[in-house]
C-alpha cells in the first residue's frame, strides 16, 4: 500500500519511472524529505510496467524459439513449440512484478513516501493529487523534479475505436497470437514487438513511410537485421503510407499507397508504432512559470531546471532521446545541481539500441551525423565473418564500426549489430566519454574468443592492419 500524501514535502518527484525513482532515491540519500508521486498502482513508470521490460523478457522468449528453429543445421533438432499464452504471460508478470516491487521496497528502505495519485499542479509550490478512489487532496512543497514521461503516439486516422488496433501496450499485453499482424512503422518499439510476434507464429508486415527502417541508425548497421527480419517477416514495405484503417467481422482492413503493395489487405490485428508524445501537457504546468513546447517537452536548462526555479524537469519529458537511461543519468544531474553541485547533463555518447535479433546498438557520433555536418572521419569497418566467436555462434551477419578523428584518432562514435551488441556497447560509450584514442582499444587486451574482440581489430585497423582482415594498402 502506498502511504497517504503528507501536506508538504521538501521535494515531491512527480512520476515514479526510470527517471523520477532513482530521483528520489538520489535525494534521500542526501538527506531530503521526499515524495513520490505516480499514479500507477506499481512503481517504475511505463519502462517497468509496460515498455523496457516486459519486452525485453517476449524477446528472449522469441530469440529462444527462433534459436530453436535455427539447431536445425547444426545437428540438433527439437520439437515444434507449443505456446501457452497463458504461462506466457504469467513469465512476464512475475519479471514485472519482481522489479516493480524491489522498487516499493527501496522507496521504504531510504524513507521515500510513495503516493498512489494523479498529481496536476496548483502553483509553483503545490499540487493537486487524485487518489484512485477519486478522492482529491493538496501538497504543498519546495522543489519539484518533473518525470511524467511519454505515451504512445496514435494518431486519430487509426483510432477507430476497435480494440484489435493496438498500440505497444496493448500489444505487450498479447491478448492472441494473429494469424496476420499489421505493424504501423518501423522504428525499433515496432520491429521489437514484430519479432516477438512473428516467433510466436504470427506472418507480420511492416509499413513505414521513410525511405528506411530505424531511420537513425546507419544503413550498414540497419542491412544486415533488415536481411534477417525479411526472412522472419511476411512482408517489410518502405516508402508506404496507410490511408486508413476500417474495422470489419473478418478484420482490420487497411488501406495503403506505395510502390510493390497490394491495397487493401485485412489484418487479423494491427500493432500502431509510430511514435511517442511526452506528457508536458495537462499537469497545470500553466500555472507556473515552466514553459512547454507545442509538443508537450518541457524546456530545462543544463542542470534539467526549468523557467521556474523550483521546478526540474527530466526524462522523455525534457527532450529527445527518449530512452530511459538518459533519464536515469538526468535524475542524478538534476538532484545534485539541486543541491549545489556544479552538475549538468553534458553526456556525449548516449547509447541507442534496437534489442531485435540481431541487436542494433550506436553511440556518440554517427556516419549519417558526420556527412550531414560536412565533418571529415575515419570509418572502420570489422565483418564478424572474422570472428572467430561469431563463426562458433553461426552468426557472422554482424559488423562493428568505429568512427575516429583523422588527426587525433580519437573515438567519436562505434556502432554496433549482431547477437549482444547492447552490452558491447557499454565499452564504445566509455571510449567515447573519455576521450580514447584507437591505440587504447587496440592495445587493451580482449578476452578470445569474444566478439567484444571485433572492437579491439577494428581499432587496431585505424592504424594499421587487423589481426584477421587484410586489406591491400593503397597505392
Amino acid at each position: 500500500m502506498t502511504a497517504a500524501a503528507p501536506p508538504q514535502a521538501e521535494l515531491v518527484v512527480l512520476g515514479g519511472g526510470p527517471g523520477g525513482y532513482p530521483a528520489a532515491f538520489e535525494a534521500a540519500d542526501h538527506g531530503m524529505k521526499v515524495v513520490l508521486v505516480d499514479q500507477d498502482p506499481q512503481p517504475g513508470g511505463v519502462c517497468l510496467n509496460r515498455g523496457c521490460i516486459p519486452s525485453k523478457a517476449l524477446l528472449h522468449v522469441a530469440k529462444l524459439i527462433n534459436e530453436s528453429h535455427e539447431a536445425a543445421e547444426w545437428g540438433v533438432r527439437f520439437a515444434a513449440p507449443e505456446i501457452d499464452l497463458d504461462r506466457l504471460r504469467g513469465f512476464k508478470e512475475k519479471v514485472v512484478t519482481q522489479l516493480t516491487g524491489g522498487v516499493r521496497q527501496l522507496c521504504k528502505a531510504r524513507g521515500v513516501t510513495l503516493v498512489q495519485a494523479r498529481g496536476e499542479f496548483e502553483s509553483s509550490t503545490s499540487l493537486k493529487l487524485t487518489h484512485p478512489d477519486g478522492s482529491t487532496s493538496r501538497l504543498s512543497f519546495e522543489k519539484c523534479i518533473i518525470a511524467v514521461g511519454s505515451r504512445p503516439a496514435m494518431p486519430g486516422m487509426f483510432n477507430i475505436g476497435d480494440d484489435r488496433v493496438m498500440d505497444s501496450t496493448g500489444a505487450l499485453n498479447l491478448p492472441d497470437v494473429p494469424g496476420r499482424l499489421l505493424v504501423i512503422g518501423g522504428g525499433y518499439i515496432g520491429l521489437e514487438m514484430g519479432c516477438v510476434y512473428a516467433a510466436l507464429g504470427s506472418k507480420v508486415t511492416v509499413v513505414e513511410m521513410l525511405p528506411n527502417l530505424l531511420a537513425g541508425a546507419d544503413r550498414d548497421l540497419v542491412n544486415p537485421l533488415k536481411k534477417r527480419l525479411d526472412a522472419q517477416f511476411q512482408a517489410i514495405h518502405t516508402n508506404t503510407k496507410v490511408l486508413g484503417l476500417k474495422a470489419t467481422e473478418a478484420g482490420i482492413v487497411a488501406e495503403f499507397e506505395g510502390e510493390g503493395i497490394d491495397s487493401p489487405q485485412t489484418f487479423d490485428r494491427v500493432l500502431v508504432s509510430v511514435g511517442r508524445i511526452p506528457n508536458g501537457k495537462g499537469i497545470g504546468l500553466e500555472k507556473t512559470k515552466a514553459v512547454v513546447t507545442d509538443r508537450g517537452f518541457i524546456e530545462v536548462n543544463g542542470k534539467r531546471q526549468t523557467a521556474d526555479p523550483r521546478l526540474w524537469a527530466i526524462g522523455d519529458v525534457a527532450g529527445e532521446p527518449m530512452l530511459a537511461h538518459k533519464a536515469t543519468r538526468e535524475a542524478k544531474v538534476a538532484v545534485e545541481a539541486m543541491l549545489g553541485e556544479p552538475a549538468e547533463f553534458d553526456n556525449i555518447a548516449i547509447p541507442a539500441v534496437v534489442f531485435t535479433d540481431p541487436e542494433l546498438a550506436w553511440c556518440g557520433l554517427t556516419e549519417t551525423e558526420a556527412k550531414a555536418q560536412g565533418r571529415e572521419v575515419n570509418v572502420i569497418r570489422f565483418p564478424w565473418a572474422a570472428s572467430g566467436r561469431a563463426q562458433t555462434l553461426a552468426r557472422t551477419e554482424g559488423l562493428t564500426k568505429l568512427i575516429f578523428d583523422p588527426e587525433s584518432q580519437r573515438v567519436l562514435g562505434m556502432g554496433i549489430v549482431g547477437p549482444g551488441a547492447g552490452e558491447m556497447i557499454a565499452e564504445g560509450v566509455l571510449a567515447v566519454e573519455t576521450a580514447a584514442v584507437a591505440r587504447d582499444l587496440a592495445e587493451s587486451i580482449h578476452a578470445h574468443p569474444t566478439l567484444s574482440e571485433t572492437i579491439m581489430e577494428a581499432a587496431e585497423a585505424a592504424y594499421g592492419q587487423a589481426t584477421h582482415v587484410h586489406r591491400p594498402k593503397r597505392k
